[in-house]
């Protein structure tokens, strides 16, 4: 296929040079890029009909446009006469190449410099279990020494947390923590769970006590704990309790044991490498589809005053302010920023693998799917005896290219208004 640019960025042209039949060059909007190729759509069908219509005629236009790149001595060496099967690569190229980005980022993260996880090693063991909605929390506030644990909070009915005289009917002080009357301390490492073995720093270990507990309410669990260089099996029974959801939305009924962990940077083998990333891509799916039905909360952060969610979308602005404050922030060593760093340009790789892959024109997935269509097209023509009916003509799908083009464009200034005037920090 003639390739006539090869650009960086967009809008005007600030740099270029020709080597060959292809222009190399900068474009002064540096957020993206771009290939032309001659042919990216072709004549129009035989049979077409030749009523004018606005939309006719602004789809003839755009085809006169592309095939006023093509030149006679180009040949075959157009995209829409090339094999099916050709286009497919063509197109799946630049998602690819993301993906491949993204796998490499992920594995040097994990396996030379590591990576942030939750241990299970625990980090603090409350005392007691204390409602979320109990009225003695505001007093941590103004004293973050407030022992919760000496004050007697209403058990039931519509009082309940609020503070009360002790003695008084529906009146108690909290229940201690299954955690500390089963004699967990901090600094503790559990090592197993009835007797299915953790790795203590592996990316996925504390998720999966936290699973184990909070499957079992009033359920006895068996821990391995390792404490002083010693093992010891305790056991313990959650209790149920609403708790938030592991997906960071709401909150469920499920057990609780009351205990949170120790966090540290820690290399991980090889192969966790597949199930790590497999994790993050299906993270990643469940929140491109969330976007749609996040966006009228983001317009209320935007232009109303609401609460910017922190587990929403983010803008380019968004992503640079974070980075600023994790490469401020004096907490964290070298080794943690560049891991950081180095996951987020995996992460931003992966989307863009996803999102272009969306079979939607003119995203390079539309243009795959496209190519699809017109194979099994042809094959079902091929079947019942009937010519090949050429290639799909993609001008059709002008209007829709238009329409993604401009929800692309009025979401990507919405997430920047919002990125500026109600900004998600990591203090959220």
């Amino acid at each position: 296929m003639r390739v006539p640019q090869f650009m960086v960025g967009f809008g005007p042209t600030v740099f270029s040079r020709r080597r060959g039949e292809t222009e190399y060059g900068v474009k002064a909007i540096p957020l993206g890029g771009y290939i032309r190729i001659v042919g990216m759509i072709p004549p129009a069908e035989e049979g077409e009909s030749k009523r004018a219509t606005r939309m006719r005629s602004f789809i003839a236009e755009v085809r006169g446009a592309a095939l006023n790149d093509v030149l006679p001595t180009d040949g075959d060496r157009v995209f829409y006469k090339k094999p099916w099967w050709q286009r497919v690569v063509v197109m799946s190229a630049g998602p690819l190449h993301n993906l491949f980005l993204a796998v490499v980022l992920f594995t040097l993260t994990l396996t030379t410099i590591g990576t942030q996880v939750l241990t299970t090693t625990l980090a603090t063991v409350p005392a007691c279990v204390i409602p979320s909605n109990a009225q003695s929390l505001d007093r941590l506030q103004d004293d973050p020494e407030f022992d919760l644990c000496s004050v007697p909070l209403v058990t039931s009915g519509a009082d309940a947390g609020q503070e009360c005289q002790a003695g008084t009917a529906d009146c108690a002080l909290p229940a201690e923590s299954p955690a500390a009357e089963a004699g967990l301390r901090p600094g503790d490492t559990i090592t197993a769970v009835d007797g299915r073995a953790l790795d203590p720093t592996a990316w996925n270990s504390w998720t999966q006590v936290q699973t184990a507990v909070r499957a079992a309410p009033d359920q006895q669990l068996t821990l391995t704990v390792e404490r002083d260089g010693q093992e010891r099996q305790v056991e313990v029974t959650p209790i149920p309790n609403t708790v938030a959801d592991l997906d960071g939305e709401g909150t469920v009924s499920a057990g609780y044991l009351g205990v949170s962990p120790a966090d540290t940077l820690a290399r991980q083998s090889i192969t966790e490498v597949p199930g790590y990333f497999g994790n993050i891509v299906a993270n990643s799916v469940d929140k491109l589809v969330e976007i749609p039905q996040r966006i009228p909360a983001l317009f209320g952060a935007a232009f109303l005053g609401d609460q910017r969610d922190a587990n929403g979308p983010i803008g380019i602005v968004g992503v640079g302010r974070i980075s600023g404050e994790v490469f401020a922030f004096s907490d964290f060593t070298g080794l943690q920023k560049l891991s950081f760093f180095l996951g987020l340009l995996a992460s931003v790789n992966l989307v863009l693998f996803l999102f272009n892959l969306l079979p939607i024109y003119p995203l390079d997935g539309g243009h795959v799917a496209g190519a699809l269509y017109e194979k099994v097209r042809a094959s079902v023509a091929r079947r019942r005896g009937r010519p090949d009916p050429g290639p799909f003509d993609i001008a059709r799908l002008m209007p829709v290219a238009y329409v993604v083009a401009g929800l692309f464009i009025a979401l990507s200034g919405l997430l920047l208004v919002a990125d500026i005037v109600n900004p998600i920090t990591i203090s959220q």
